[in-house]
């Protein structure tokens, strides 16, 4: 019995020895994969921001999983065609629908290292370096935001889950219980991130009492109507709880005034939490601090260094003003993890998140801080800024119906002629991102503010330049000419209307 299992054994590892490879047989898969890699970099600049294609991707089907392997290059040939050629190129600098960023070369590398060498970042014994790295960049992250020394955070795959953590943390510092839901009153607004209210569902905090407050003509909440609410719902018998402001909405990119709701908060004993996940890294521009004034006040905010700190997708952090609220909605321990307790020099991650398994995120903010430096970061977001105001001005003198004079990177405009109905105003619209979907070459997107079909300029990725910036106002303006002659009768909307 011994010999034969043993036989077996032999085998097993034998046949199982691909998974392992050695220095050549690492070689044969690296070689490949950086040189695909480095062709699509040099080919960037280049490439289009958006490609339709018939298939939609459904080349990768032609790979089926089988007993035997086939080569690196036929996967990759695969990837290229059917993964990174179709659909939305988040890399690409004409990227400029959606939030997160680019992808910094910088951080990839260090994926790649944290892949390779596994580390397990989840719980101080098992890895007190990588554990340190993740609060040392927490912390950093903290001390921009003002937050005090007593505070901390967690590392999350994004911003959804970074403020699913923080509501978390109200709930149970609140000590809101089931029967106490009905009765609870959370205050935010119509251009709160959708993720608050799909959080609270997933807390069992889907029954509350939800108060979407007015908004002023640039799309922030007016104090003075949180605070009649406020005494409102005390007077119906409510228990007023949590008040959620913005730093950088998605739909226009407003600010809040956070200094203002602070005092409110504070006033009447909320728990005050700022998503800043996608604005909050603004504050490293020299004299955007006091846009931000009073986050630093705020019991909770969430901010996603894969937005506006340009990384890859999967990183998002949620800081507390009190570290203990974090540890007191998820610590937990278990008997197989007492070893795990001889040391504890700091909190670990698992114990300030739901997740125990999780991945050595902080390695990817980490190593580019330390290799880059704070100066091109800075550089970058300014540069974002400046472009952002740039094309709202041209935008402007050019006819077109602008939004908001900018907060941050994000604008909002459409093409009005004159004396056309709004839905045909709305499909007119609605064709000129078509077509700029079509052209490829930049992407942008839309939304609907107010049942008006609305067009959106979202410059984040740190690729993204005054070139790009030139283009797609050319394109907007070609192609709102196209989209007019296609959908208007001839003499009809000859004259445009601008409004601030």
């Amino acid at each position: 019995m011994t010999s034969s299992l043993e036989a077996r054994l032999v085998e097993l590892e034998a046949a199982s020895r691909p998974l392992d490879p050695d220095p050549a047989g690492r070689a044969a898969l690296f070689g490949p994969v950086f040189d695909y890699a480095e062709r699509f970099l040099d080919a960037l600049p280049s490439l289009p921001a958006y490609v339709v294609t018939m298939d939609k991707g459904r080349g990768v089907l032609d790979l089926q999983f089988r007993e035997d392997g086939r080569s690196i290059e036929r996967v990759l040939s695969v990837l290229g065609d059917q993964v990174d050629r179709p659909g939305l190129n988040p890399a690409s600098g004409g990227h400029l629908g959606y939030i997160p960023g680019g992808g910094l070369y910088a951080s990839a590398l260090a994926d790649y290292l944290a892949d390779i060498t596994n580390r397990y970042p989840g719980v101080f014994f098992s890895s007190p370096g990588a554990t340190r790295v993740e609060h040392q960049v927490v912390r950093w992250t903290a001390d921009m935001v003002g937050f005090p020394a007593g505070a901390g955070g967690t590392l999350a795959s994004g911003g959804s889950i970074a403020n699913l953590i923080c509501l978390a943390a109200a709930r149970d510092a609140h000590g809101i219980r089931s029967r106490d839901v009905e009765r609870v009153v959370v205050y935010l607004s119509s251009q709160t991130h959708h993720c608050i209210t799909k959080n609270l569902r997933l807390l069992g905090l889907g029954e509350c009492v939800l108060r979407y407050l007015p908004l002023d003509q640039r799309f922030r909440i007016r104090a003075e109507a949180l605070a009649s609410q406020i005494e409102a719902d005390r007077r119906a018998g409510l228990s007023p709880w949590l008040l959620v402001a913005s730093a950088g909405s998605t739909d226009v990119g407003a600010i809040d005034p956070l200094d203002s709701l602070a005092d409110l908060a504070a006033e009447h004993r909320l728990w005050y939490h700022v998503d800043a996940a996608y604005g909050g890294y603004f504050l490293l521009v020299p004299g955007m601090r006091e846009r931000f004034r009073g986050i630093e006040r705020a019991d909770s905010t969430v901010l996603d260094p894969h937005k506006t700190l340009f990384l890859p997708y999967g990183l998002g952090i949620a800081l507390v003003r009190d570290q203990a609220t974090l540890a007191q909605a998820f610590r937990s321990d278990a008997p197989y993890l007492q070893d795990t307790l001889t040391e504890r020099e700091e909190d670990s991650p698992a114990d300030l998140s739901p997740e125990l398994t999780r991945p050595f995120r902080g390695l990817r903010l980490w190593l580019p801080l330390l290799v880059h430096g704070l100066a091109p970061f800075r550089a970058s977001l300014e540069e974002k800024l400046l472009l952002t105001q740039w094309l709202h001005a041209e935008l402007r003198t050019r006819g077109w119906e602008v939004g908001p004079e900018p907060d941050l990177s994000v604008i909002t405009y459409r093409w009005v002629p004159d004396g056309l109905d709004p839905e045909l105003v709305n499909r007119l619209n609605a064709r000129v991102v078509e077509l700029i979907k079509q052209d490829g070459r930049v992407y942008v997107s839309s939304t609907l503010i107010e049942g008006r079909y609305t067009i959106r300029y979202a410059g984040v990725t740190h690729r993204t330049h005054l070139t790009t910036v030139r283009l797609l106002l050319d394109l907007l303006e070609g192609f709102a000419g196209q989209a007019q002659r296609e959908l208007v009768a001839p003499g009809a909307g000859a004259g445009v209307r601008s409004t601030v």
